[in-house]
């Protein structure tokens, strides 16, 4: 079982991730969300931190030339896109990068499978989201239904985000799926926005083990 920490906005806290065997760490580069990162983070400091966690950088619809900047800029090893990305970007990226494309449920959503068929050939991974009622990206703080996953194909490793609190425990290591590979927490693991709680995401860590 895999965690992804997203939203970080310290380097030091990204150190103590690595020392928990946490496999993805997310910074975010969408300048209207209150963890974004550049101007937190310093670029060489970033780009030459050996960690053994892989540094997703999180985007919502921006273009290549901006994304391939940031991943040269900071030294990222995964592109997160979070917006209306299309396939062939995501194909594009992918011949650099490793690519997560993430998809927001809504209630309204009664099919994965129709929503990925056109990324199957053109990423690495999946991370399905709550959508937002309000028309903004991710970090509602709520879980979608998680049958609509179980009962989808999907058939490529796939993050669960969305409002996952230590709470969610027994949910997580519960939730069967040949493909399920991991979970994305964030707002539920903080002191405040960008800042991580330590002590929970130790908890996460063991208890998922």
């Amino acid at each position: 079982m895999n965690i992804k920490v997203c939203g970080l906005t310290q380097l030091k806290q990204l150190q103590q991730l690595d020392a928990l065997n946490v496999a993805f760490a997310g910074l975010i580069f969408h300048k209207d969300s209150p963890r974004y990162v550049v101007d937190k983070i310093a670029k060489d400091e970033l780009k030459d931190a050996d960690f053994d966690l892989k540094k997703v950088g999180v985007f919502v619809n921006a273009d290549y030339d901006e994304i391939m900047q940031m991943i040269d800029d900071y030294g990222l090893d995964v592109v997160q896109l979070h917006g209306d990305e299309s396939p062939e970007l995501c194909e594009e990226l992918s011949e650099e990068v490793e690519v997560i494309k993430a998809f927001s449920i809504s209630d309204k959503i009664t099919s994965i499978d129709d929503m990925i068929v056109d990324y199957d050939d053109v990423c690495d991974y999946y991370l399905f989201d709550t959508a937002s009622k309000n028309g903004k990206v991710g970090g509602t703080g709520e879980k979608f239904d998680w049958k609509l996953v179980k009962k989808s194909k999907i058939e490529k490793p796939f993050f669960l985000s969305g409002g996952i609190s230590l709470d969610d425990l027994e949910l997580i290591k519960s939730f069967k799926h040949p493909d399920y590979f991991g979970v994305d927490v964030n707002s539920r693991f903080e002191k405040s926005p960008g800042i991580k709680d330590m002590a929970l995401l130790l908890q996460l860590r063991q208890g998922i083990k």
